[in-house]
């Protein structure tokens, strides 16, 4: 039966589901707040430079061969993407490089010159989280409505060893501190501490191992502009600038939505791409709201990830000669104790981890000229820590783009000719991000799978959630496959509940 379907919101999330939920037959309409495509992957621009505003790091690119194939289109036709090599550059705080690839024979190498030993450490790891990749893949598509469904994985989670951390596990078998750090690190690019993020989460490093990490020729943008491409050519309609005031329900249904324009808009089904947390607090009234989401689960019982600094950059000249790679992680002198003041001490540190995004060495068209294209990123905690950042950020920007300049880019701060940063206000005033949030629900454990909030509402039917804050969490792979779940449920009317 065609349905008239409404997306808030237009990430990645979004764009997935309303690739299939069109190409399955239904009249979708994506409503975005901002004047472009894109979610927090929105792209900035300025002064000829291109910036990436979200995600760079591309993972699973079957999972985007899949959605355009959905619509009978080749991805190709749309966005090109080529392998990153090395993945990651990982320096420690003397300045000394871990490089990573796929290729075993490369990674023992660069293992060798830290800690021979670890060598056969290494491959032990490799070979024990390739069960849990093996299931965490099988579950990643899988919705968990239903406590059932929870209870049917738990044997699977007792015999992972999920009640541990990514960085416990990986200190089961690699025994140098440094390299610890380069093979937990990877719960923080979906918003989680390696020091309690389950350690299912240890899959994202043999997911590289498998299908690679790649880059999308224009920038990541350049996908976003694909998928509404595509989507249109089969029919699906966008309006941009269009704020979500209310989800209209009454009955236990939704309605529709209603902008801040006041116009109604109606629909058979809503699916939100926007933060989870602030759907259910700003858009849906509490009188339709049961008790897992009220007020004191979003605002008192859920943990949510750290937030983000961000400074993107354009520089007059190139730094090519730096050892600069594509991705590059700097981690300061602090590891366990720099995560622990931002996530769980909530306070805004004096040092940082830094990763710093260099896509002009593989991209030069997104840089005018003769000219280089960064953006450099710093974990901070979120709102909870009450730092002031209308009176912090320019320090905090001052601190940075000097480290860099003086530890990794010489006189970048003469040659700078495009720059803007953000912060947790962005993240809570522009991508509507409860407590400024950059990743939504923390991805812990007790926060995963049926625990965390559900791809289907439990209290108004019709309502469907895509994006990093509902099943199966943060990441690209992860909300590419939300919006495969949100279709799949309401192609088949929703599954049962309870």
């Amino acid at each position: 039966m065609r349905q008239k379907i409404i997306i808030i919101g237009s990430g990645f999330g979004g764009l997935s589901a309303a690739i299939r939920l069109q190409a399955a037959g239904h009249d979708v309409h994506i409503f975005e707040k901002r004047d472009k495509l894109g979610g927090r992957a929105y792209v900035y621009e300025q002064n000829g430079f291109h910036f990436d505003g979200g995600p760079t790091v591309i993972t699973a690119p079957y999972m985007f061969d899949e959605v355009f194939a959905v619509a009978g289109k080749n991805r190709a036709d749309y966005v090109q993407f080529v392998p990153c090599d090395p993945f990651y550059r990982i320096y420690d705080d003397q300045g000394k490089h871990f490089d990573y690839n796929g290729d075993n024979e490369f990674i023992l190498n660069q293992i060798e010159r830290w800690n021979p030993a670890d060598k056969q450490n290494y491959l032990d790891f490799v070979q024990a989280i390739k069960a849990i990749f093996e299931t965490g893949m099988a579950l990643i598509e899988t919705p968990f409505l239903k406590f059932s469904d929870m209870l049917k994985v738990v044997p699977d989670l007792v015999r992972l060893q999920s009640h541990k951390s990514v960085y416990q596990y990986v200190s089961q078998f690699i025994q140098d501190d440094f390299l610890r750090q380069c093979f937990s690190f990877h719960p923080l690019l979906i918003g989680g501490n390696p020091f309690d993020s389950t350690s299912i989460y240890a899959l994202i490093h043999y997911l590289e191992r498998q299908w690679g990490v790649f880059y999308a020729m224009g920038g990541t943008g350049q996908i976003v502009k694909g998928m509404g491409q595509a989507f249109e050519e089969i029919g699906g309609r966008i309006t941009l600038n269009a704020d979500v005031d209310k989800i209209v329900v009454e009955n236990g249904r939704a309605l529709g939505i209603r902008l801040r324009d006041g116009s109604l808009h109606k629909a058979d089904v809503v699916v939100s791409n926007a933060d989870v947390a602030s759907t259910y607090l700003h858009l849906i009234d509490k009188s339709h709201r049961g008790l897992r989401n009220s007020d004191t689960r979003y605002k008192k019982l859920t943990r949510y990830s750290m937030s983000l600094f961000v400074i993107y950059f354009g520089t007059k000249k190139r730094y090519l000669d730096t050892g600069l790679q594509h991705h590059n992680i700097i981690l300061g002198p602090r590891y366990k104790e720099l995560l622990h003041d931002i996530f769980n001490k909530k306070e805004l540190p004096d040092d940082f981890s830094l990763y710093l995004h260099m896509p002009s060495k593989t991209d030069p068209s997104i840089a005018p000229e003769g000219c280089e294209n960064f953006y450099v990123l710093s974990p901070v905690p979120h709102l909870a820590s009450g730092t002031d950042w209308r009176t912090a950020a320019k320090p905090y920007r001052d601190k940075i783009m000097q480290f860099l300049e003086d530890n990794y880019l010489p006189d970048l701060q003469a040659n700078i000719v495009a720059e803007h940063y953000i912060d947790p206000l962005h993240f809570q005033n522009t991508l509507n991000s409860y407590m400024g949030s950059a990743f939504s629900v923390q991805p812990i454990l007790t926060q995963s799978a049926w625990f965390r909030p559900h791809n289907q509402s439990e209290d108004i039917a019709n309502l469907y959630f895509v994006g990093a804050g509902t099943h199966p969490g943060a990441g690209l792979p992860g909300v590419l496959a939300s919006g495969k779940i949100a279709a799949d449920l309401i192609g088949a009317g929703g599954s049962p509940r309870e």
